[in-house]
C-alpha cells in the first residue's frame, strides 16, 4: 500500500522533475478534463500532481445550512464554470445524517475536488468526534469519495482555539492517516501559523501530509489595506516554508473582509475593511502568482474565503444578494 507522506511531501521532494513534465496531461480535476461515465477502478494516475497545482484553487465554502443537492450543484456548477475552480474547501458543518455524501455527489457531477473539513466549532464539546466518525464512514463507504476527497482537515483553528493540546492534535492526525490509509485520503490541519507557533505545535506540523494555512492578514497588527498586504502575507507563508519540510502548501482560508462585523474587528487601526479593499487583496494575491509558484511542491495555491457573505459576512466574492461584489476572475497557474 502506498504511504500517505509519499503521496504529498516526499513524492514533491524526490520526483518533482518527473512530475512537473507531467503538468500537462489531462488529471482530475484540472480545468480541462472530463469526468468519466464510471467510476474508474482504481485511484492511480487520477489525481493530477500536488506539484502542479498552484494559483487559484476554488473557494471555502460554509455548509451550516445543509444545503440540498441541488443548491450544492448549483453552487459548485457556478465555481467550476465561471471561476474555473479545481477545489471547494468545506468550512463549519452539517450534522445532518448523509450530508457529505451530497458533497460527494455534487463534487463529481462538477469536477471539483474536495478538502473535508472535521468541523470543531466554537463552543466546546466533543461533537468534532461525530462529525469525524460520519466523515470517515462516507470516506470509505461511497465509493466516489476517494476520487473527489483530496485531503481531510481537522479544523478550523484547532490550537489557536486550543481545542485540543497539540499532543492530542497530534495523536488525531495520526490516527486518522491510519484510518484513511486504505482509501489513499491524506490528513492535515487548517490552522493559523500563529496557532503552530502559539503552541509550539511543531509536532503537528509534522505529522501532517501537507499544510493547509489560513491566511487572514486583516487581523495583523500592522494591517492597512488588502492591497499592501503582501508582506503580511509572505511573512506567514515564508513561516511555513522555513518549519514545514517540503511540504505542499495551500492557503485554505485566506481572504480580506469588506466590512467588519462583531466577530471581525482588527487589530490595527488603520486596516481598513471595504469592498474595494477585499478586492485590491485577490488582485494582489494573483499578481504574486509567479512569487507563489516558487513556494515548495510546485507552488503555493490558494482559496478564496469565502464564497459568500451569506456564509459569513464580509468575505464573501458575493454579496447577500447573490450578486458578485466586484470582477473576480484570478488565475489558475502562470
Amino acid at each position: 500500500m502506498m504511504l500517505l507522506p509519499l503521496l504529498f511531501s516526499a513524492l514533491c521532494l524526490k520526483y518533482a522533475l518527473a512530475i512537473t513534465d507531467n503538468c500537462q496531461r489531462s488529471c482530475f480535476p484540472a480545468v480541462n478534463f472530463t469526468m468519466p461515465t464510471q467510476v474508474p477502478s482504481s485511484i492511480d494516475g487520477w489525481w493530477c500532481p500536488v506539484d502542479c497545482e498552484h494559483a487559484f484553487l476554488g473557494f471555502s465554502y460554509e455548509v451550516t445550512s445543509c444545503q440540498n443537492l441541488s443548491q450544492l450543484n448549483a453552487d459548485l456548477a457556478n465555481m467550476r464554470k465561471t471561476f474555473n475552480a479545481r477545489y471547494v474547501r468545506s468550512y463549519g458543518a452539517c450534522d445532518k445524517s448523509g450530508f457529505y455524501n451530497n458533497v460527494i455527489e455534487a463534487a463529481w457531477q462538477n469536477t471539483l475536488g474536495v478538502h473535508a473539513l472535521i468541523w470543531f466549532g466554537f463552543d466546546g464539546g466533543n461533537e468534532w468526534e461525530m462529525r469525524r466518525d460520519d466523515l470517515f464512514d462516507a470516506l470509505h463507504t461511497n465509493p466516489k469519495a476517494p476520487f473527489v476527497t483530496r485531503g481531510v482537515q481537522f479544523g478550523s483553528e484547532p490550537l489557536f482555539d486550543d481545542v485540543l493540546s497539540h499532543q492530542s492534535l497530534t495523536e488525531q492526525v495520526v490516527l486518522a492517516k491510519k484510518n484513511l490509509s486504505d482509501v489513499r485520503i491524506p490528513v492535515t490541519v487548517s490552522e493559523l501559523a500563529y496557532g503552530y507557533q502559539e503552541r509550539a505545535a511543531l509536532d503537528v506540523l509534522g505529522e501532517i501530509d501537507f499544510i493547509n494555512a489560513h491566511i487572514l492578514p486583516f487581523f495583523s497588527t500592522n494591517a492597512t489595506t488588502g492591497g499592501a498586504a503582501w508582506p503580511l502575507v509572505q511573512q506567514d507563508m515564508d513561516w511555513f516554508i522555513q518549519n514545514g519540510k517540503g511540504k505542499k502548501i495551500y492557503f485554505d482560508e485566506n481572504g480580506w473582509p469588506s466590512v467588519t462585523s462583531s466577530g471581525v474587528q482588527p487589530n490595527s487601526a488603520n486596516a481598513v475593511a471595504s469592498v474595494s479593499s477585499e478586492e485590491a487583496y485577490f488582485q494582489m494575491l494573483d499578481s504574486k502568482c509567479e512569487a507563489l509558484k516558487k513556494g515548495p511542491c510546485g507552488g503555493v495555491g490558494w482559496f478564496a474565503h469565502i464564497y459568500s457573505d451569506q456564509e459569513e459576512a464580509g468575505y464573501g466574492i458575493y454579496d447577500t444578494q447573490g450578486k458578485l461584489k466586484f470582477p473576480f476572475q484570478p488565475r489558475s497557474s502562470c
